[in-house]
């Protein structure tokens, strides 16, 4: 991906007027003989209209499931629950502090906010995919240990691992920037011909590659790799309980339809969680292949655009779809109407809710399948 094509991550659009305003960049290279790019007006407005919805859906989104998950007595002790807050302030950030300036300069089909901010952007942009994506790593990680390696999961998870975790994630995800910013290994700056602050290379060298490779590919086979274990380990644990029932040990028929219907929500949910991060990223990365030399500018922002969407429907696939994520929200907006006699209704649905796993814990060591009725749940049900 050269540096046109991935500048146009960012989707900014160039007039004849502001390449000319700015014929030396911030950056102080004469950039007068680089190709003009024509955006759209109608795609620069809908870039702007989409950023600015992105921006009020995506902070409070984001920020509620935080309060929310913060509140919650039940939850805030679980690991899932510690990664699906980090992700969620890394999309807030990126809500907060690139959606802005993207709106910015889709209204003035220019970059008017400065040198300084000019370095910021793409350090904080690059900075929040990259920990949204290593966020959702680690969620799926912590899925599929649970459900794998049930045995392994205390030990792995504790509190001050999961803090450890979260700061290599963060520190990892903004650390690949600083040689950039600093102009170790590449630049930040502003590429006229696409108005896009991004990465530029100094000397011929630029690190946009490793960052393709580590932000991007390595969390998506990651992601893929591990849901695909989960459907499996499912699949074999519903076998192992249809045998045990088999040999005289069967369960209840309310236990059996749980049981079906826990499989179908976790194959839905992993299903929706790739489709999203498909969705978000995959266009992007076939457009800036397919139309390296950007002779459909509208095809760009419009990818980019899908790939915005990441930080605003990731609070929705992976709290929204959940009962507890569901029951914090309704605690955190109807608290007040709350009646006593509801808690026990609440904690009986709570029970109801919990998920395959906790229904059937399958043991890898033994290949024994257990029973509620006999079994602690898991906490990260």
């Amino acid at each position: 991906m050269n540096t046109t094509a991935a500048a146009l991550v960012y989707g900014a659009g160039a007039t004849n007027e502001s390449i000319n305003s700015l014929g030396e960049g911030v950056d102080g290279s004469n950039n007068s003989a680089a190709p003009i790019i024509h955006y759209p007006r109608s795609a620069t407005i809908f870039a702007a209209v989409a950023s600015v919805i992105f921006i009020i859906v995506g902070l409070v989104g984001n920020l509620v499931t935080i309060i929310a998950l913060s509140r919650s007595v039940k939850l805030r002790i679980h690991a899932t629950t510690a990664f699906v807050i980090s992700l969620c302030v890394s999309d807030l950030l990126f809500c907060s502090i690139n959606l802005p300036l993207t709106t910015s300069r889709y209204i003035h089909e220019s970059w008017v906010l400065g040198e300084t901010l000019c370095r910021v952007f793409p350090f904080f942009f690059y900075g929040n995919v990259g920990a949204s994506l290593l966020n959702m790593v680690a969620i799926t990680l912590n899925r599929y240990i649970l459900i794998a390696h049930h045995g392994l999961y205390d030990r792995v998870y504790r509190r001050q691992y999961i803090y450890l975790m979260i700061a290599i994630v963060w520190a990892f995800s903004f650390g690949v920037m600083v040689p950039p910013l600093v102009e170790v290994w590449g630049r930040l700056g502003l590429d006229p011909p696409t108005f896009s602050c991004t990465i530029l290379k100094k000397e011929d060298s630029s690190p946009k590659k490793f960052l393709f490779l580590f932000a991007f590919l390595l969390p998506m086979v990651a992601i893929i790799g591990c849901y695909s274990a989960i459907y499996y380990k499912v699949r074999q644990s519903r076998r192992n309980l249809v045998a045990h029932s088999n040999k005289g040990g069967s369960p209840s028929t309310f236990n059996a339809q749980v049981t079906r219907k826990e499989d179908l929500r976790l194959t839905r949910m992993m299903l929706t969680i790739f489709l999203c991060f498909l969705a978000s990223f995959l266009p992007l990365m076939i457009v800036n292949v397919a139309d390296d030399d950007v002779r459909v500018p509208s095809l760009h922002v419009l990818a980019s655009v899908l790939a915005w969407a990441s930080a605003v429907v990731n609070p929705f696939v992976y709290a929204v779809t959940n009962r507890q994520y569901r029951s914090a929200y309704r605690k955190l907006f109807c608290c007040l109407r709350s009646k006593p006699g509801r808690s026990s209704n609440s904690h009986s649905k709570s029970n109801s809710s919990r998920t395959f796993v906790t229904e059937f814990q399958y043991h890898a060591s033994t290949g024994q399948v257990t029973s509620p009725v006999l079994s602690n749940p898991s906490p990260d049900a």
